[in-house]
């Protein structure tokens, strides 16, 4: 892990308040040109979870991201991040939107797009320094882009642009990390990659949630989940939330499920 003096001074703050959730959504409803997607959604998500966020196209799972980020305006509804307002906790979050949202065409190396993730410590008036590039290099070792360094980020492959994200979220030192579809686009060999780095994560302390698509992996990859369809259909521990009832609620016809526990394919549920 890359964690610097203020993240870990930032994390003791935290675990001095443990009964407080990492995440704790209420009454929460958005709506595009009066049409709800999403509707009066509570949610609490405990501290040092790896939380995956499921439910069909159209579900509402990246527009509950962005509400809780505060880059859509909901309708009505509280955001809370360790019992403060989101907007007073932006040093503890870290996002990792969809790779299909950014320009890959932006000059900029990959350096320069990992050390973006220092800025919100800095401030307005500081520039990334030897500290900051140091920290950048680690995390791109740690997600094994080091070599790219200096590539155009325009010349990378999808797994590659991946896990360069992922390298801009770790030097942020967060404690809540949001990551829309970080699988998704991504050869067999990133995907374990990432998911051993999200773990990692988990074991420092740090909360991760997860917008997913692939029902089979819930249950090997992630100890929490919500179940989401325009409203909250459940949410908690797999074990008790990852039931048929609920991906039936959620899914409606569209779930196809075995009864060795298994689904019958991916596309099923896309």
């Amino acid at each position: 892990m890359i964690v610097s003096e203020a993240a870990a001074d930032n994390l003791s703050e935290v675990n001095k308040e443990t009964d407080i959730p990492a995440v704790e959504v209420s009454d929460l409803t958005v709506a595009y040109h009066d049409k709800p997607v999403l509707w009066d959604i509570d949610l609490t998500v405990p501290n040092g979870v790896l939380m995956a966020i499921v439910g069909p196209n159209g579900a509402g799972k990246t527009t509950l991201i962005k509400a809780i980020l505060g880059l859509i305006r909901p309708v009505a509804g509280q955001v809370l991040i360790y019992g403060r307002p989101c907007g007073e906790q932006r040093r503890l979050i870290a996002y990792v939107p969809q790779r299909g949202s950014v320009d890959w065409d932006f000059p900029t190396t990959v350096l320069d797009l990992v050390m973006m993730g220092t800025y919100g410590s800095l401030g307005w008036f500081r520039r990334p320094g030897k500290a900051e590039r140091e920290r950048a290099l680690r995390a791109l070792e740690k997600v094994e882009m080091a070599a790219f360094a200096h590539r155009q980020i325009s010349q990378l492959s999808g797994g590659q642009q991946q896990r360069v994200f992922l390298a801009r979220a770790l030097v942020q030192d967060a404690q809540v990390y949001f990551m829309d579809e970080p699988f998704q686009g991504v050869d067999a060999t990133t995907e374990r990659a990432i998911i051993e780095l999200l773990r990692e994560l988990r074991s420092h302390g740090r909360t991760v949630l997860v917008v997913h698509h692939d029902l089979q992996t819930v249950i090997e990859y992630f100890d929490w989940v919500m179940l989401l369809n325009v409203r909250r259909i459940a949410s908690g521990p797999v074990s008790e939330v990852f039931t048929e009832a609920n991906l039936r609620a959620a899914y409606g016809a569209r779930l196809a499920l075995i009864r060795n526990g298994g689904f019958t394919s991916r596309s099923t549920f896309q």
